[in-house]
């Protein structure tokens, strides 16, 4: 507390300086060591919008706030390109704090193919003449308008189905600025919080973390969200996501309407929702999940969930990483594991080190080592467990770069149900490749010929008749219905297994995607026959 007072007196005037003391000031909201400092610490970050101003008054440099790690601080500005969906909640969101910034773009030939289809009589100009003022142009075609927000109202106009208008608008490669001067900057970020929880001990340590026993502990309170609730929540994690210079697919597209929430202790709440039915992937389910503590954005993680398994990409962010991050990882695995089912948890090379040298300079190879990951390589397992003695042995050693780069080669398996040698080998991927080469032998290559005979085949085995071309559920049957039609003795397969795969294939497309993945857990046959095909078996 007297350091933070010394600090308020005179506060840093180098922008590293300024740095390090945002960063500590919001490490301290989120984990305060009690109520005063918790609020002093917040006194404090509301006055950084002034002193970022300062600051650019005095060098008109704020680059050292551009970097991944220090981007988001409140009075700065980030200038990235978004993707148009993100875009348009931008636009929705912060009408008055986003802008094009025509100083970055230097792609106007892309205007000249794209805008025509929203200025009348561009093409004149932009077909035939060099040096086109497009500006010009959009400003006589926009009126008073504001023009990001007269922009995106424009495409949205357009006569096309949603991905089509997407892909057209992000060809250009359209750069925006975001003014952070609210409540959306990493500074000020907060979301409505329970009674403050303090921490006047020691934080928890991942020595303090038992994986196995967090997944057997008392079951997490889960509350579905009212749809406003949701609404709200969703907004904060695109914007705590968004302000980092990232986008998440499962919050760029997130459906309210599924959303579950929990207080998990300590500070922490949890919020997660899955995939609306025309954004969900063909055979994983889709999820996002987003963490705070003590009101604070802290991490967030996606899963892709197939049968009783689940890829989790995790990512504390950067302020936060020597906080409860094993902890908190564990309770969202609990989280999954209660609310989805699911009970082996896999994690991708990258997520390790596998050309991630960020990763590897973390050491996040033991952050899953000792929760209990394996590796699904059996000479990888040797090789740990060699390493393994040698640590025990030697206090002072720290694991090589080189081999860390080595162990991450691999994916990593943490199985609370016995079934690591189901998942070791599997990778969706291989599925794919086996319906791709199927496609070319049998069809020529021909996506949609594939497509169509699979949905004949299929829907004449389990006796159903299938979606029509246009109805709704239509794409993810034709999507299972590629997979299905690999599965050996499909035909042959029980009247009970049958109906089961029928509903499997229905609910594929129903308001809440884990139904599906409850359902395909009590198919034994179709979960044999998927994780043989991708194992490469």
């Amino acid at each position: 507390m007297a350091a933070i007072a010394r600090l308020a007196a005179s506060p840093p005037r180098d922008p590293e300086a300024i740095i390090r003391l945002h960063e500590a000031l919001l490490f301290h909201v989120a984990y305060p060591e009690n109520a005063q400092v918790h609020r002093r610490a917040g006194e404090l970050l509301a006055r950084f919008p002034r002193i970022i101003r300062r600051l650019a008054a005095e060098t008109g440099d704020l680059s050292a706030f551009d970097r991944p790690e220090t981007a988001g601080v409140g009075g700065t500005e980030i200038a990235t390109t978004f993707t148009f969906d993100f875009l348009r909640f931008l636009v929705r969101r912060h009408p008055e704090s986003v802008r094009v910034d025509w100083d970055a773009f230097d792609r106007e030939d892309r205007l000249g193919a794209t805008f025509p289809r929203i200025v009348p009589l561009l093409e004149e100009e932009a077909l035939a003449d060099a040096n086109v003022p497009y500006r010009e142009w959009i400003d006589a075609a926009r009126g008073r308008r504001r023009e990001i927000a007269w922009i995106v109202k424009r495409f949205e106009s357009l006569p096309l189905a949603d991905g089509e208008r997407a892909e057209l608008f992000d060809g250009m490669g359209l750069p925006v600025v975001w003014n952070l001067s609210g409540p959306e900057s990493r500074t000020l970020a907060r979301a409505p919080e329970r009674a403050l929880y303090a921490h006047p001990e020691p934080l928890l340590a991942r020595r303090d973390v038992d994986l196995s026993r967090t997944l057997a502990s008392g079951p997490l309170r889960l509350r579905r969200l009212s749809p406003l609730e949701a609404g709200r929540r969703l907004d904060f994690a695109r914007d705590a996501t968004g302000v980092r210079y990232r986008e998440l697919y499962g919050f760029t597209y997130g459906d309210s309407s599924t959303a579950l929430a929990t207080h998990a202790g300590r500070g922490l709440e949890l919020t997660l929702m899955g995939l609306p039915p025309e954004r969900r992937l063909p055979l994983r389910a889709g999820y996002a999940a987003f963490a705070t503590k003590n009101g604070v954005p802290v991490a967030y993680v996606e899963g892709l969930a197939l049968f009783d398994r689940i890829e989790v990409g995790f990512n504390v962010y950067y302020t936060f990483r020597e906080g409860e991050s094993a902890w908190i990882y564990a309770t969202i695995l609990k989280l999954f594991y209660e609310a989805l089912g699911v009970t082996s948890f896999s994690v991708d090379p990258y997520q390790i080190g596998y050309e991630n040298e960020e990763a590897i300079g973390s050491g996040a190879f033991w952050f899953y080592r000792k929760l209990g990951f394996q590796s699904t390589s059996a000479a990888l397992r040797r090789a740990i467990a060699r390493e393994e003695e040698t640590l025990a042995q030697d206090a002072n050693r720290r694991t090589p770069s080189r081999l860390l780069r080595r162990f991450a080669e691999h994916g990593m398996i943490f199985d609370a149900a016995g079934r690591f040698a189901d998942w070791e080998k599997f990778h969706v991927r291989r599925i794919g490749l086996a319906v791709g080469r199927r496609t070319a032998s049998k069809f020529g290559g021909d996506a949609a010929a594939a497509r169509a005979s699979a949905v004949d085949r299929v829907a004449k085995s389990l006796r159903i008749a299938p979606p029509g071309p246009s109805a709704a559920g239509r794409r993810a049957f034709e999507s299972l219905a590629l997979v299905l039609d690999l599965l050996p003795g499909l035909p042959r397969w029980s009247r009970e297994e049958k109906a089961l795969a029928a509903k499997i294939l229905r609910a594929k497309g129903s308001r809440d995607e884990t139904a599906y993945l409850r359902l395909m857990r009590r198919h034994g046959r179709m979960r044999a026959g998927m994780v043989k095909l991708g194992g490469g078996g």
